[in-house]
């Protein structure tokens, strides 16, 4: 295949498979029950850098990361639903809930990840997705993070460490909406689901490639 016959080909797979309901219709049906953990003693901290699949397996590829969990922040309780927020007619976006432990990964390293793993200069899109459900943002809990957030945007422009202005917003934390339950550990449980295989697991790899001392001894290849 030549390169070009593979850009349209995964152009095609892209295009037909987003992160969006249609996407995964019939997986849904199919859904497993996902384990329950013990996290009331590990700190939480809210992120959102498009698809909310791609985001939580970033997420729990690091180590002192107990869970990631997919959901939605920066709308009402209302329209916390996969059909509203992914039509973009809420304000919400797909977010993750990470729970990590702060004696073995800070809250600044989450940052390093949370910047690492995305592109942070498209506004309002992340890959092929579009839309403000897809906006990268850190919701922050209190004014520790928001000021370690602040900070840590002020060296990567200062470092230009991308070739264009970062509009990562920052937004207050009111409430955090956990997604439907098909959607947890999606892209774990559907390798071959084909938004899966072009757009999460590229980007997981990516990931990877570029931190591998943040990640947990299974999550390495």
């Amino acid at each position: 295949m030549t390169q070009l016959a593979y850009i349209l080909a995964l152009l095609l797979s892209t295009a037909m498979t987003n992160c969006s309901p249609k996407a995964d219709k019939a997986i849904a049906s199919e859904s497993k029950q996902i384990e329950q953990k013990e996290l009331g003693n590990y700190t939480k901290a809210v992120f959102a850098s498009g698809c909310f699949w791609c985001v939580e397996a970033v997420f729990e590829s690091v180590e002192g990361v107990e869970e990631a969990i997919s959901g939605y922040a920066g709308g009402s309780a209302a329209q916390a639903n996969y059909n509203d927020v992914s039509a973009g007619i809420t304000d919400h976006a797909e977010a993750v809930e990470v729970y990590y432990d702060p004696t073995v990964v800070s809250y600044e390293t989450l940052l390093i990840v949370f910047f690492g793993s995305q592109d942070p200069t498209t506004l309002n899109q992340q890959g092929p997705d579009r839309g403000r459900q897809y906006r990268s943002t850190i919701f922050y809990k209190d004014d520790i993070e928001k000021t370690a957030a602040q900070a840590y945007i002020s060296k990567l422009e200062k470092d230009e460490v991308f070739n264009k202005p970062i509009t990562t917003t920052l937004e207050p934390l009111t409430k955090f909406y956990a997604a439907e339950e098909y959607h947890q550990n999606f892209e774990a449980r559907n390798p071959n689901q084909g938004y899966v295989r072009a757009v999460s697991v590229p980007r997981l790899n990516r990931f990877k490639n570029k931190y591998p001392e943040l990640l947990k001894k299974n999550a390495a290849h």
